[in-house]
């Protein structure tokens, strides 16, 4: 709910950037000429990027104190080819994975500074899962090795933003997230959790135990 709270934020400084940015396009005449009009585009233009990042922050979630992050299960599809249930709290869906290994992607937001002390928790976004062939020459043939479970839109992506500016860090920092490559096994499930170290898959069930076991 927090980050939802946080997208409603910026939807409503959004909306108030682009009403200042209507009055300045068609309020009164054009007396100011091509200043007032570049202005009022560029505004404009804030207030519809804000909307993308308001719609990029509903992406994210709290990262959760008692449950996992998510819990991925796999069920052959084909020779080495895979549905991936992943769920997330009540949220299910699916996805195609090949080869003989899976790796996770997650997108960190942790609060810093004043942040935190009124309230902030840390937020997640499961990014992408990959998967690998331990045989170089079926990699390079694989049609589903990897998928993305997260997109920005319109490449408004306040990860990667925070990623490239430095001033950001005073206040919230993005990190990366991975859990390295595991085996996969039909009917293999595993819970993700964030430790104190990062992210961790174990074994929900005995095929994931036995898939380890043999790897």
């Amino acid at each position: 709910m927090q980050y939802l709270g946080l997208a409603i934020a910026i939807t409503l400084v959004g909306l108030i950037v682009l009403w200042i940015a209507l009055r300045m396009l068609f309020g009164g005449n054009w007396l100011l000429g091509w200043l007032r009009g570049t202005t009022g585009l560029l505004v404009l233009a804030a207030a519809a990027l804000m909307g993308l990042i308001a719609w990029d922050v509903c992406s994210y979630r709290s990262l959760p104190q008692d449950a996992p992050l998510a819990t991925l299960s796999f069920e052959a599809d084909g020779p080495k080819r895979y549905q991936v249930k992943v769920e997330q709290g009540s949220e299910v869906r699916f996805v195609t994975l090949e080869g003989d290994l899976w790796q996770l992607d997650a997108r960190i937001l942790r609060w810093k500074g004043v942040a935190t002390l009124i309230g902030l928790e840390p937020g997640y976004r499961l990014h992408k899962l990959s998967g690998r062939y331990l045989a170089v020459e079926q990699q390079d043939q694989a049609r589903h090795a990897q998928a993305l479970l997260a997109k920005s839109p319109l490449e408004a992506d306040l990860w990667s933003w925070l990623r490239s500016c430095q001033c950001a860090s005073l206040i919230i920092e993005a990190q990366p997230q991975r859990v390295n490559f595991m085996p996969i096994g039909d009917g293999a499930s595993y819970r993700i959790e964030m430790t104190p170290t990062g992210l961790l898959a174990s074994p929900a069930n005995a095929s994931a135990e036995l898939a380890l076991k043999d790897w």
